[in-house]
């Protein structure tokens, strides 16, 4: 009996997230408890429960048998934890730099691995089940499709070597959960904390992936791919191409812009589409398209700084799967450059656009906005979910001219990619809708603890914006609370929406951001972007969850009319 993987898992019992170290064995699947240590005790292990791998199943025996209600962690707890995290990194380097004793570093890292594990307990909520034929089932909650497929497979492979069932006895399983000690591959949870500080901590910034075309399917069949990244030491779903239908060679071509935060690596995954939802058996009463191969590549740092694209191939039991990607590290991806061509939208003051048009908010973000009511507010993921790049491009350049026809391209466009030029509009704004001026202070605003001096200290602030950017923004805030009311179909809360747009409407130009001049100042690079990045979030959560915003009479007036615009 050999080990073949392991790793650390999320169980779901009795409705409460408990965290485990599973095993697969040659023969067997074991679910263990590390117990906690005691005075200078060496690891122990308890074993929850175990499965011979020939009674083990993934379908439901008794088919009533509902997928278990996931209790879903809040977002914004999500990333209350994450801001520690960043924080306590940020402490840690400090302490190291100013060599104090290890014993406040110990304590810190200490700190750091509490926080991270919680996180990692708190964050996945995809159903991995797994069944026994004597019609016992266990839940576990997974943050990435790619690592279920993958658990899948590898019982499956061991399976077909099985061919008898057996059960041990009290001291066998004893003997066994006492070797997953000596035996177990994946020591720590998969953690920063657990890596040197000369690891590379992974890339922030900006991952452009064109998903090209694939090769090698056996037979006909309707295709897509979606792009996962690691942050945080988990993975997460980034983007989807559109269904490739009836092809063996389906050819994408489509270009996706990727945010990483702290990322090592990319996994692509190959989907067939099903459409007759009968034919295929439920698993997890998840969706039942089939994955027909995955791979994954390292975003390693040195390869990818040449800012150029570079082509790539992954091979997935016989399909191969073409890609190009490129990267733009995160302090030159936000320069906000000022158009040369007054002319246009894009990179030219709102306060110029709006004055051209005759407009309270500009056109584009008219627009986009009535284009993603009129049908794309049950679209999943909307916002977060990459549009193609080459499309954003296109809708860029008509609007950029005034093309008369812009409103015909946009109907016959991808929701995603309407929602990405809105987004490239605010990020490349030449200062951002909240001022360079006041960014400063609404940073300073939300970190007031007192609710009464917070909020008139905000309200202030959002209203000595400048004209044209107070309606825009005041037009864009009601949209997104509409978008949010469908958050049980379209899955995006005011949380991720804050996520998204935060940085975009907040962010200072470049020549602003405080990042420190000179690197000796004890804050990592990455650490304050990620600070800051959580507080410009917080900023526009903070508007997004007032019930009403009062503004003054004149300026009332002016927004009621704009609303006719």
């Amino acid at each position: 009996r050999q080990l073949l993987k392991d790793s650390f898992m999320v169980e779901l019992v009795e409705g409460a997230r408990k965290l485990r170290h599973v095993f697969l064995f040659t023969d067997l699947f074991l679910c263990a408890k590390l117990k906690k240590q005691i005075g200078g005790k060496s690891q122990q292990y308890d074993c929850k429960w175990y499965i011979p791998l020939t009674d083990l199943s993934f379908q439901t025996v008794d088919e009533a048998e509902a997928v278990p209600n996931i209790p879903l962690v809040p977002d914004e707890e999500l990333d209350a934890m994450k801001i520690k995290i960043s924080q306590i990194k940020n402490d840690i380097q400090r302490e190291k730099r100013a060599n104090k004793g290890s014993k406040v570093i110990e304590r810190l890292k200490k700190k750091l691995s509490e926080q991270e594990s919680l996180l990692l307990l708190m964050s996945p909520n995809m159903a991995f089940r797994v069944h026994n034929r004597n019609g016992k089932s266990y839940t576990f909650l997974i943050s990435s499709d790619y690592e279920r497929a993958e658990w899948r497979e590898n019982i499956r492979e061991q399976q077909k070597k099985c061919f008898k069932s057996f059960s041990l006895t009290s001291v066998e399983l004893q003997m066994l959960t006492n070797s997953c000690v000596k035996l177990q591959t994946v020591h720590n949870i998969p953690l920063t904390i657990n890596k040197e500080d000369d690891e590379s901590s992974g890339l922030y910034g900006f991952l452009n992936v064109i998903v090209h075309s694939a090769t090698g399917f056996k037979q006909s069949s309707n295709l897509y791919c979606t792009l996962e990244v690691d942050s945080f030491g988990y993975f997460v779903n980034k983007a989807k191409t559109r269904v490739y239908r009836d092809t063996t060679e389906p050819n994408w071509n489509e270009e996706f812009e990727i945010e990483l935060e702290g990322s090592q690596t990319l996994r692509i995954l190959c989907y067939e589409k099903c459409y007759n939802k009968t034919k295929l058996p439920k698993e997890d009463g998840e969706s039942t398209d089939r994955i027909m191969g995955k791979g994954q590549i390292q975003l390693e740092p040195q390869a990818l700084q040449d800012k150029d694209w570079q082509r790539t191939v992954i091979s997935m039991n016989g399909v191969e799967v073409k890609l190009s990607v490129k990267f733009t590290s995160r302090e030159f991806s936000l320069k906000r450059m000022p158009s040369r061509k007054q002319t246009g939208v894009f990179g030219v003051k709102i306060a110029i656009v709006t004055k051209r048009e005759r407009s309270k908010v500009p056109y584009i973000v008219r627009q986009c906005v009535e284009e993603i009511e009129r049908r794309g507010m049950e679209e999943v993921g909307i916002y977060r979910v990459s549009g193609v790049a080459t499309d954003i491009q296109a809708l860029k350049a008509a609007f950029d001219v005034n093309n008369k026809d812009v409103s015909v391209m946009m109907s016959e466009m991808d929701v995603n990619a309407i929602a990405g030029t809105l987004k490239l509009y605010f990020r490349e704004l030449p200062e951002p809708l909240f001022t360079d001026e006041l960014y400063p202070n609404f940073a300073e605003g939300i970190a007031l603890s007192d609710p009464v001096a917070k909020e008139s200290c905000m309200l202030n602030l959002l209203l000595s914006l400048p004209e044209p950017n107070l309606v825009t923004f005041l037009f864009l805030l009601d949209h997104l609370k509409r978008v949010a009311e469908r958050e049980s179909v379209n899955k995006m809360s005011l949380h991720n929406l804050a996520t998204v747009f935060g940085p975009t409407l907040l962010r200072p130009s470049e020549k602003d951001s405080k990042i420190p001049a000179n690197p000796t100042q004890p804050i990592t690079m990455t650490d304050s972007w990620s600070l800051e990045v959580m507080s410009q979030v917080q900023v526009l959560l903070y508007f997004l969850q007032l019930e009403t915003i009062p503004t003054p009479d004149s300026k009332r007036q002016s927004i009621l009319f704009s609303t006719e615009v």
